[in-house]
């Protein structure tokens, strides 16, 4: 996995779980979905990164 994507793979799950958790926080159900999809995302784009690495070795 190259390193600049894995750590935005990261960076977009941290973000995601910061604004999940500030969402139910204040109980606004909108924040707490984007920080949803904010997760989904970067958890997609770390198994891209996987898929492309097991396809090179």
């Amino acid at each position: 996995m190259s390193h600049g994507e894995k750590a935005k793979a990261k960076t977009e799950q941290a973000k995601g779980k910061a604004k999940e958790a500030a969402g139910r926080a204040v109980g606004n159900e909108s924040l707490t979905a984007k920080g949803r999809m904010d997760q989904a995302k970067g958890d997609a784009r770390q198994a891209k990164e996987k898929v492309k690495d097991v396809l090179k070795d």
